[in-house]
């Protein structure tokens, strides 16, 4: 909410100056009795520009205005109206470093123009300089409401946010009709973190004026602050329909969409706000975590460096492109940002944590055990960290200590299905049956789509000699997971026993058909995998042969035929390439 009083601007010069007559208050009968002709007829240019640069800036022409206030300073730098109308058209253009150079000096051969004085405070406030504006807007004491108002910004962006209050009071007393007024004022409000004065003040502004973006902008923002993300969206979309260039509004936008879990909806946002403003951090950042949030790490990744190129102390973005370079399999290039995050903040848990996973990744697990252990040192009660600690001493074959952590992460999160499902696994391995049963149990009813579980479960009552328990279990496994051979052995072990032959024949028919498919799709992936080394050393042919045996072994990998494609592509035969891409299409549809 700080970025609300800067992003505020009210384009408000006072009128220029121009004296009757000629510049400087000297008549041109009187000029020309003191001066040489040729500065008389310097003076007299000097003075036709000027009428022409006030006629150019009251018809809004300000390129025009500059380029005759220009001339005048060239022909009269004597004279300070041409350096005060000259930086009060720059002032209006967004040029504010001139502006600043040609108000002081008017003011340098003028101190008490008080116009200068008024829009060099302008422009040292425009231009980010407060502290210089200050000094002189005091000096000024002016009771104008738009004066009144550039003073309050700059009191604000010093951090004198009572004092802003009062000015800001002071101008919307003498302009009690200015939505522009109330919506700084909320925006001060918005900053104290004020939010139902700031609400207020936004609604009183957009009472004034509907179509005021800003303060719809604003009024979002702020219910974006508050978690009221459905009013958001409402104040938002509307903002960015009054302002569709508003990269503001589109980032503000898409944080309210993605509070609301939609991630897919705020994504475009996200990417509009940053195609307006490339340099806007923040819209960088929220991009890359909701393409993160979507499964879309290798997207997400470029944008955190983007992020820690411009904020090298964000340990959020360092914590979080390191979280995606371990789901896209590099846990070895995630470490370094890890460290990076923990130098930052060395009792961040997460960043403990995620080292920790980090390491387990790269089958480090003395190094993840060390991690999990200082992260449990800030934060003891968190379960994550007692659960990754439990399954580390797991990897380690350490049952003593696994399985008092594992315990522990059960008991701190009580709704969490992993736990108590790593415990089922231990107890079978220590021949705990009967704690197996009941922790599996518990497994499966916070997450019964868990076909390995059902099969596991379906193996400890076979154990146990349940035999029609194993058999319900391994079938709700089989349902699950109705590709893989293993529940199918299991339950006809379980079959074979139950004394059914003729039913334990059949699922081991069924194994036997899957372990092949599963060996063929093995081979295919292998043939697969070598064609794309030799396709990326530029040996085509070779590749080509290496494609087809993996298509011989598994005609169904859609892969290998895509792979194929692009191979017959390199050897311009186009007719080939389009066949097998069909072929591909076609598989992925049939099994998606």
């Amino acid at each position: 909410m700080k970025r609300m009083i800067h992003e505020y601007r009210v384009h408000h010069v006072l009128k220029i100056r121009r004296t009757a007559g000629s510049l400087g208050g000297l008549t041109l009968l009187f000029a020309t009795m003191l001066l040489s002709a040729q500065q008389t007829t310097r003076i007299r240019e000097a003075d036709a520009a000027f009428r022409a640069g006030y006629a150019a800036a009251s018809n809004g022409d300000m390129a025009t205005a500059r380029q005759q206030f220009q001339r005048v300073v060239e022909l009269a730098p004597q004279i300070e109206e041409g350096h005060s109308a000259l930086g009060s058209v720059l002032f209006q253009s967004g040029d504010y470093m001139q502006a600043i150079r040609e108000l002081q000096k008017a003011l340098t051969l003028k101190p008490a123009d008080k116009a200068a004085q008024a829009n060099l405070a302008l422009a040292y406030t425009a231009a980010g300089s407060p502290a210089k504006a200050l000094p002189l807007f005091a000096r000024l004491n002016s009771a104008d409401p738009l004066i009144l108002a550039a003073w309050a910004r700059a009191l604000a962006a010093v951090g004198k946010l009572l004092e802003a209050l009062e000015k800001t009071r002071a101008a919307i007393a003498a302009s009690p009709q200015s939505a522009v007024l109330y919506d700084q004022l909320g925006s001060l409000y918005a900053q104290m973190q004020n939010w139902q004065e700031a609400q207020a003040a936004f609604k009183h502004a957009l009472d004034l004026d509907p179509h005021l973006a800003t303060a719809r902008l604003h009024l979002g923002a702020v219910y974006n602050s508050t978690q009221q993300s459905q009013q958001a969206v409402q104040q938002l979309t509307q903002a960015i329909q009054l302002d569709p260039k508003s990269a503001i509004a589109h980032l503000e936008l898409g944080k309210a969409l993605a509070a609301l879990d939609q991630d897919d909806a705020a994504i475009p946002h996200f990417q509009q706000a940053l195609a307006l403003t490339p340099s806007l951090t923040e819209a960088a950042n929220q991009l890359a975590m909701a393409l993160q949030r979507s499964g879309k790490e290798k997207e997400a990744a470029p944008l955190f460096e983007q992020v820690i190129a411009a904020q090298p102390q964000n340990t959020s973005a360092l914590i979080n492109l390191g979280l995606a370079l371990v789901q896209m399999g590099k846990a070895k290039d995630a470490i370094p940002y890890y460290k990076r995050a923990i130098t930052l903040a060395p009792q961040d848990a997460t960043a403990l944590q995620d080292l920790g996973v980090a390491y387990l990744q790269q089958s480090d697990i003395d190094d993840a055990i060390r991690e999990f252990r200082a992260g449990l040192d800030s934060a003891p009660e968190n379960p994550q960290l007692h659960y990754n600690l439990g399954l580390a001493y797991k990897l380690k074959d350490d049952l003593a200590h696994a399985v008092p952590e594992l315990e522990t992460a059960a008991k701190l999160d009580p709704a969490s299905p992993d736990p108590p499902y790593t415990l089922g696994i231990l107890y079978m391995q220590q021949g705990r049956f009967n704690d197996a049963v009941t922790q599996l149990k518990i497994a499966l009813e916070r997450r019964p789509e868990n076909g390995d579980g059902w099969a596991l479960l379906g193996s400890v009552y076979k154990q146990q000699a349940k035999y029609g328990d194993a058999a319900d279990a391994l079938r709700r496994a089989i349902a699950l997971l109705p590709n893989q051979p293993g529940p199918h052995i299991t339950l006809a072990s379980v079959l074979q026993e139950q004394g059914k032959r003729e039913q334990a024949a059949a699922e081991r028919k069924v194994a036997a058909d899957l372990t092949r498919i599963a060996v063929d799709r093995q081979r295919a992936v292998f043939a697969t995998n070598t064609g794309n080394t030799l396709l990326q050393k530029g040996q085509v042919a070779d590749a080509i042969a290496r494609y087809q045996e993996a298509i011989s072994s598994d005609a169904t990998y859609p892969e290998a035929h895509r792979q194929l494609a692009a191979a017959y592509e390199r050897q311009g035969r186009q007719a080939d390439a389009e066949s097998e891409l069909r072929k591909a299409d076609d598989l992925e549809q049939k099994h998606p």
